[in-house]
């Protein structure tokens, strides 16, 4: 979910079940509107919000059910082309969320743009897409700390030709670049000195992979696993190894991470002291490697240096 950048942010997702080729955000948007329609029938109506560190891990234990704020975005979070909910965010909630004593977890599908508004407007109860930690979305929301660390890679075509490795790469060589909306990779092209008006800004990968195959651009830039995951049925386009680009003359590495209300302390320090076992004992990168995710992934970035605390 290549993750967007910090003010249109959609993080960014693959995973153990792979998509339909064809598969588009529209089409996985749509897939999570009919189960969020489904599993949302009978809890129309929500609690007033919590205070004092929050209530809301006692409901959702009596419920047997937490909502998930999901935008559909491989891999970190879509309906596959079974109909079932999966990606890295889903699939770490359930292991969490049992560990809790929550049996169940349920989408409830959004534009990327309208998570944080849809979390604290008590439409879900946490989002699970993948979402950067960045100092202004942590004004508006708690996270939990990043269960992933994401560096940036290019889809090229097979050979990499124009030896295209980082932004400087593309702006020297003056190569004809594209992102997905919303994308991170937006900022990080700027910040080399690329021209945002220049920019292809592409829908998701799939569409980003098939302008590198169809020669309309020479790099499509997205998150090392996006890349990765979207060159795997490809046999004309391949991934750059992953980067750190630089971002105000600094190498920068994001995390991402589950997002909680901030009236919802005790949730989301219950949530961190699950995810804190599972990345001491490799839980975590066995539940994540399916949707691409690599021991290059794992990080011990914490939310409060990620919100700049």
């Amino acid at each position: 979910m290549a993750p967007p950048n910090r003010h249109l942010r959609h993080s960014r997702h693959e995973g153990r079940r792979t998509p339909a080729p064809g598969t588009t955000r529209r089409s996985l948007l749509a897939g999570l509107a009919a189960a969020g329609a489904l599993g949302a029938a009978g809890c129309s109506r929500v609690a007033t919000a919590s205070t004092g560190g929050g209530e809301l891990l006692d409901r959702l234990r009596a419920q047997g059910v937490a909502r998930l704020g999901i935008a559909g975005e491989i891999p970190f979070g879509y309906i596959d082309r079974n109909g079932e909910l999966t990606g890295e965010a889903p699939e770490l909630a359930r292991v969490v969320f049992k560990r809790l004593g929550v049996d169940r977890v349920q989408p409830v599908p959004t534009e990327f743009g309208s998570l944080i508004p849809g979390l604290n407007s008590q439409q879900f109860d946490v989002v699970a897409a993948g979402m950067y930690v960045t100092p202004d979305r942590c004004e508006q929301v708690i996270f939990a700390d990043p269960d992933y660390q994401m560096k940036d890679a290019f889809v090229v075509r097979k050979g990499n030709p124009k030896g295209l490795r980082g932004y400087r790469d593309v702006v020297r060589e003056k190569a004809r670049c594209a992102t997905g909306t919303g994308y991170a990779q937006i900022q990080h092209a700027v910040a080399a000195g690329y021209r945002e008006s220049d920019l292809l800004i592409v829908p998701d990968q799939v569409a980003g992979l098939n302008a590198v195959e169809a020669g309309r651009v020479d790099v499509f830039a997205a998150t090392a696993v996006t890349a990765r995951s979207v060159v795997r049925s490809s046999r004309a386009a391949e991934a750059t190894a992953p980067f750190a680009p630089l971002v105000d003359g600094k190498p920068q590495v994001d995390g991402g991470a589950f997002a909680f209300r901030r009236t919802e302390t005790r949730l989301r320090d219950a949530f961190d002291a699950e995810l804190r076992k599972l990345r001491e004992s490799g839980e975590l990168l066995r539940v994540l490697r399916p949707f691409g995710f690599t021991e290059a992934e794992m990080t011990d970035l914490t939310a409060k240096e990620l919100c700049g605390g």
